[in-house]
């Protein structure tokens, strides 16, 4: 007898050890949660009605006309009424409202709040939460406090699951009894003998085996739980690791989450219908899911308000208006399941630089990034459908695709394609794909040669033709242009807007190729490039994102901003952990930038990439720049408008030829996508120290502007061309000139 109460008392202690320490340590691990850019509203925002109709059904608001919970509207005519979510922001609490925003054929016309029928003139919502980053075992939950607890959601859990839970000492003889009273009156199982206690012991520390020495152990270890620790306590635990349903592959548990992956709205501003059907669920997620068995839900739900309205928790009324509802669950979407595997593991290796990876995944840290899902979306889209009709063309068979997509002005990845199948164990080629660049390295040459003025300018005569570049070992290179063509003297801004070859190898060769890798680097690079001359004509193998970098600091006239996919980390308390600040810094001559920026405008109209305007108004100011490899082996594009910049490569993961060019290829998806997410045109401000003047561009001479075919271009002060060419007047000014000779004199 001794030694069985020695077993006893020493098996105890092994239990309330465990018990202790558990439930005194860390809980839980939390995962982190990604979030996407904000969407802010204002009037004149290029968004239609059906389109902020699909973005609140991206962020799991309920169609509800009463607007009876946060993350809920309702359309009527042109106008969308919403009751927005209560959202703590990276840099601020933004409480819940109801808006009424109102729509044009062309987007918003005005946003009224309605508490105080007055004018918004910016409306932030809740992000989209684009994926979690998880620890080993996939769950997830929203930790509340007991306080915070709907008033409805305790008393519907007492009444359905434990009457006595205030007064047993953690199992319920009393609750078996009854259970097993009303099982047999209706002949099938309709309670359980569990308490709220056992039912959390069985979620927090045991399996799911159904075994004698199990419930043995689960009824000790929840009077050890009732012993150690107050009612109050274990009723929160509970109300954060019961199972309530299955996301995918993520296991939902407590009913923080429950309330947002079923209803779209915070716990606190549940009705007492939906409350109720939370409830139901506690008794088996799968036999009673709402969206898979409605009516078996329905029933549960209802007889849960019957035993709320019994024990008095609520009135006859009450309960006969909210059995009178629908479930009313919205779509299921897989909240937590990672949509833009690209970006996230862009996101990862960023975050990775600052934080551990148990912290990622177990400290509820909340990340907000760059990413614009409207942006994204349609990258996604457009890169698909351009690619299944360029896989018609011969050779361009099995293509693949990345981007990058960054907002001009800051730099921030607005959108990110790692390849054409978006999968979170595919190979990301806009990080990792590393081709040679072709021709985008052409305005770093023409960039380099423009730091020196007194030799080069826009208008400067180049010679496009033959050249041989000896070699060690007799190895001679001898380029030549894509049409196999010389075109003889040519300006230097016909050089790069026409991609001349044999003119840039020129250039590049006189200023030198160390030179160019020197601007290079400035300009974000940090990858080894080697010193040879085939660098000037894009030899150098790159990512698109460090391409990105180097157009991004061309869009920022000359400053360098490095490329970012974050804005901010919080703590799961609301503690703003790390901001990643907008940072600049000049690594170019903002006039040289501008010269070159100007002739890439002239590759938009009038050289390689003059197709975008089929699209675009002429007066849009697109900024620009082609790339094709030998054998046509990469596709590539780079350029700007107002608002966005975009480098998109196409090409073969085998480095077979594709057989299309910049233009043929990557510009059709860069064309198509700025058409979509562009409203800002192109405006280039001019330095201080430009001065623009007309010159003839037959020979690079000053011209009066009337002169035939004189043109204006800048220049850095002090190095436009002093010599004038000889005029000859435009055919308008001949011919008015012949009429003034006719004419008799007064």
């Amino acid at each position: 007898m001794a030694g069985f109460a020695f077993l006893l008392a020493s098996y105890l202690g092994y239990l309330d050890y465990n018990v202790r320490t558990q439930f005194e340590g860390k809980r839980w691990a939390i995962p982190a949660r990604v979030y996407a850019s904000p969407v802010e509203l204002y009037a004149g925002y290029n968004l239609t009605a059906a389109k902020f109709e699909e973005l609140l059904q991206t962020l799991h608001y309920r169609h509800d006309a009463q607007l009876s919970s946060e993350g809920t509207y309702f359309k009527s005519g042109s106008q969308i009424s919403v009751k927005t979510r209560a959202f703590t922001f990276w840099d601020q609490t933004q409480p819940s409202s109801v808006i009424r925003v109102n729509f044009t054929a062309s987007g918003i016309a005005n946003i009224v709040d309605a508490s105080q029928t007055k004018d918004l003139a910016i409306v932030r919502l809740d992000p989209v939460q684009i994926g979690s980053l998880y620890p080993t075992i996939k769950e997830d939950r929203i930790l509340i406090k007991l306080e915070e607890a709907p008033d409805a959601l305790i008393k519907g859990l007492l009444a359905s699951e434990d009457r006595d839970f205030y007064q047993h000492i953690g199992i319920s003889f009393k609750g078996i009894a009854r259970a097993m009273w009303m099982n047999v009156l209706a002949g099938h199982m309709v309670q359980g003998g569990s308490t709220i206690t056992q039912q959390l012991v069985k979620n927090f520390y045991l399996t799911s085996e159904r075994s004698l020495s199990r419930k043995v152990k689960e009824a000790l270890m929840a009077l050890i739980l009732e012993y150690r620790y107050s009612k109050d306590e274990i009723l929160e635990a509970y109300l954060n690791e019961i199972y309530l349903g299955q996301d995918g592959a993520s296991a939902v548990h407590g009913f923080g989450l429950a309330s947002e992956f079923y209803f779209g709205s915070s716990l606190k501003d549940l009705p007492l219908e939906h409350i109720a059907s939370l409830i139901a669920l506690v008794r088996g997620p799968s036999e009673y899911d709402p969206r898979r068995y409605a009516d078996r839900s329905l029933q549960r739900r209802n007889l849960v308000l019957e035993e709320m309205e019994a024990e008095g928790y609520i009135t006859k009324k009450q309960a006969d208006e909210a059995r009178a509802k629908p479930l009313n669950v919205i779509a299921n979407t897989h909240r937590s399941t990672n949509r833009y595997p690209g970006f996230l593991d862009l996101v990862k290796r960023q975050l990775r630089q600052d934080y551990k990876e148990e912290d990622l995944t177990s400290e509820g840290l909340r990340i907000f990034t760059t990413l614009d899902t409207r942006v994204q979306d349609a990258l996604e889209e457009t890169a698909t459908k351009k690619l299944n009709q360029l896989e018609k063309l011969p050779k361009a068979n099995e293509l693949e695709a990345a981007a990058v997509v960054t907002r001009r002005d800051s730099g921030e990845i607005a959108a990110l394609m790692s390849g054409r199948e978006q999968s979170a164990a595919g190979f990301n080629r806009a990080m990792d794909a590393v081709r040679p660049i072709g021709s985008l390295i052409k305005p770093v040459v023409y960039l380099t040669a423009l730091e020196y003025p007194d030799k080069y300018t826009i208008t400067t005569p180049v010679s496009d033709t033959a050249i041989v570049v000896k070699g060690a070992g007799g190895n001679d290179w001898s380029p030549s242009n894509y049409d196999h063509q010389e075109h003889g003297t040519v300006g230097f801004h016909t050089a790069l807007a026409h991609s001349y070859n044999l003119a840039t190898v020129r250039i590049g060769m006189d200023i030198g190729v160390a030179r160019v890798a020197k601007t290079l680097r400035s300009m974000g690079i940090t990858r080894p490039v080697d010193l040879f001359p085939s660098l000037l004509l894009g030899a150098a193998h790159l990512t698109p994102m460090e391409v990105t970098q180097i157009y991004q600091t061309l869009a920022g006239d000359g400053f360098a901003t490095p490329l970012k996919g974050i804005r901010a980390v919080v703590a799961a308390d609301g503690t703003r952990l790390q901001s990643y600040p907008f940072t600049v810094r000049q690594v170019l001559d903002p006039s040289v930038t501008y010269i070159v920026n100007t002739i890439l405008q002239e590759v938009m109209h009038e050289g390689t990439g003059r197709s975008a305007y089929s699209s675009f108004p002429e007066n849009y100011g697109l900024v620009g720049k082609t790339g094709t490899t030998n054998d046509s082996k990469d596709s590539w594009f780079a350029g700007y408008t107002g608002d966005y910049l975009a480098v998109v490569w196409i090409g073969r993961d085998d480095n077979k030829p594709a057989g299309l060019t910049g233009a043929s290829g990557a510009l059709q998806v860069w064309t198509s996508l700025m058409k979509q997410v562009s409203t800002q045109p192109v405006t280039l401000i001019p330095p201080d120290n430009i001065k623009m003047a007309w010159v003839d561009p037959a020979n690079g001479l000053l011209a009066n502007e009337n002169c035939f075919g004189a043109k204006e271009y800048p220049f850095i002060i002090g190095s436009a061309p002093e010599e004038s060419s000889p005029c000859v007047d435009s055919p308008v000014n001949q011919i008015e000139t012949m009429i003034n000779n006719l004419l008799p004199d007064n």
